[in-house]
């Protein structure tokens, strides 16, 4: 099973985290239910950029952006080479590390 490695963000995952997830899982969808609030205005239907991440580590192990996530993440803040939806990410057999940048588009974040 894959682990996804989270660097510290400091609101979201002070300390960083790590979760052992099953293969094809959703990465939004992981590290919300391991307790980090990420973003994710469109609900994860690849209809925004809130759930924005940098996969810096194990990216080569992922599937291509398709276009729908290639427009939204046209939409992001910060956007680098390395920049996915998380909620368009599913895990594959290796290992990820990821980080959470420290904005978003999301203005207003709902508690």
């Amino acid at each position: 099973m894959p682990h996804i490695h989270l660097l510290p963000h400091p609101e979201l995952c002070p300390d960083g985290l790590d979760l052992e997830v099953k293969r094809g899982a959703s990465l939004c969808a992981s590290l919300l239910k391991g307790g980090v609030a990420i973003e994710h205005a469109c609900e994860m239907v690849c209809a925004c950029s809130t759930c924005h991440v940098y996969v810096r580590e194990g990216g080569d192990s992922l599937a291509e952006p398709d276009d729908a996530e290639n427009d939204q993440l046209d939409l992001a803040w910060g956007l680098e080479a390395q920049s996915r939806l998380a909620c368009c990410v599913k895990l594959q057999n290796t290992d990820i590390t990821v980080e959470i940048p420290r904005h978003t588009r999301n203005h207003a974040r709902e508690n």
